[in-house]
């Protein structure tokens, strides 16, 4: 066998040794998505055979504590998009505009010096947040509220939801901020050369170029929101409270499975029992929303290729 048969075949071997590796990492990853879906599932299963799986999805009142207990969830999944929607609202706008600066208006100098800073947000745990929302946060809040007339709680919504939008703010602005840089200079230089501004190339050409990367950041963002539970715990309560009033306190669905999970009842009581319950209902919301994220990406590329051919 010649040197170059021998280190081909060598080659082949390690390639093979590779591709093993990789199949059996992707298979980890599906079996163990599948596995905590299974191990959600069982235990939410015996939990429907115990209370209506209706009045779970449409009942207004959750009071597992007491002898004729309650477990209506609509209270709870309220209180979670209700906080995650002030959340989004605050850190799309910033971490989208941040990117938007760093990659197309600032300097080498200062976009090194801002990214190391909004990535070291990303790092600050999460108890430390829930401190600043509550000394913090919330104090201005009820002293501005009380400026205009208004009455706001100390737990409060809304100071749950700013500082969980400061929180996620670091997230959408370094990844819009790659994938508006990956956008190729070649369009930049092109739309420029027909006579655009520099406002309306960001605005017609590098938006919709990044747009499925935003969306993708977007999306991630959400989902830490939606399992947020340090924050909403020390800045907005534990009562299920179904309102839409950002000033009053309220709980997400985290922060009762938390709950459920730590109290003094058997494990197959019905309290404890309806964590995975709400946990069952949270996975299929999240992939929900992750289904119609990826179908606006996919429709919203298939518009940009048609758009730019």
């Amino acid at each position: 066998m010649t040197p170059f048969e021998t280190r081909n075949k060598s080659t082949q071997i390690k390639e093979k040794i590779i591709k093993i590796f990789l199949i059996t990492a992707s298979i980890i990853s599906i079996l163990t998505t599948f596995g905590i879906l299974f191990s959600i599932l069982f235990e939410a299963i015996e939990f429907f055979q115990l209370r209506s799986f209706w009045y779970f999805i449409t009942g207004t009142e959750w009071s597992p504590g007491i002898a004729n207990s309650k477990f209506g969830a609509v209270p709870i999944f309220a209180g979670t998009f209700v906080i995650t929607i002030i959340a989004m609202a605050v850190a799309i706008p910033i971490g989208l505009g941040s990117a938007v600066y760093m990659s197309e208006y600032a300097s080498r100098k200062v976009r090194n010096a801002l990214k190391p800073l909004l990535e070291i947000l990303a790092g600050i745990p999460t108890v430390v947040y829930g401190f600043f929302a509550a000394i913090t946060i919330a104090p201005m809040i009820v002293k501005a509220a009380a400026a205009i007339g208004l009455e706001a709680s100390f737990n409060s919504a809304l100071a749950s939801g700013v500082v969980m939008g400061i929180m996620i703010i670091p997230v959408i602005a370094s990844l819009s901020d790659d994938v508006i840089r990956a956008v190729p200079d070649s369009q930049r230089k092109a739309s420029l050369g027909l006579g655009l501004t520099q406002g309306e190339t960001i605005k017609n050409i590098v938006l919709p170029s990044a747009m499925p990367g935003i969306i993708s950041a977007s999306l991630l963002g959400l989902s830490k929101a939606l399992g947020e539970t340090m924050i909403v715990v020390m800045a907005a309560g534990l009562r299920p409270n179904l309102s839409i009033n950002p000033l009053e306190d309220m709980t997400t669905v985290t922060v009762r499975i938390v709950d459920a999970l730590v109290g003094d009842q058997a494990f197959n009581s019905p309290a404890t029992l309806s964590a995975f319950a709400l946990g069952l209902v949270l996975f299929v919301v999240t992939l929900a929303l992750n289904v119609i994220s990826l179908t606006l990406i996919r429709k919203f590329k298939e518009k940009y290729k048609v758009n730019t051919l």
